[in-house]
């Protein structure tokens, strides 16, 4: 007779089995999801501070698609930053003929890394039109 013991084994076994098979199996995350995650976490924990956009450029990506840049400059404790963000699929919340030289925005920045920030997200419009 077999005992008891052996079936809470093969059980947790089996169930370990499964587990591993869910974690491994997952799909790895694609550059837009990741952009996603991104925007939407520096959108509840950034800081805003006064920016400028300096160009909006069309450029061509490594996979022939045409992505929008939106380049803006921002100031954060003195020191002065220059970033870019992809608006391609923003394109739905802001006029891009509207952002010209020298235009106003606020931008939100992670305040532990100032060089991470963004313009424009899905809840959020920095740009003063």
């Amino acid at each position: 007779m077999i005992s008891l013991r052996f079936y809470t084994v093969v059980l947790g076994a089996i169930g370990v089995a499964v587990a591993s098979y869910g974690l491994l199996r997952r799909k790895p995350k694609n550059a837009n999801d990741v952009e996603l995650e991104r925007r939407t976490w520096l959108n509840t924990v950034g800081r805003i501070t006064d920016g400028t956009v300096i160009d909006v450029q069309e450029i061509t990506m490594a996979t022939n698609r045409p992505a929008t840049m939106l380049i803006y400059q921002y100031d954060v404790a003195g020191v002065s930053y220059e970033a870019s963000q992809d608006v391609t699929y923003l394109r739905q919340w802001i006029n891009l003929h509207s952002c010209r030289l020298g235009l106003p925005t606020s931008v939100k920045y992670d305040s532990r890394n100032p060089g991470n920030s963004m313009v424009i997200a899905e809840g959020w419009m920095g740009l003063r039109q």
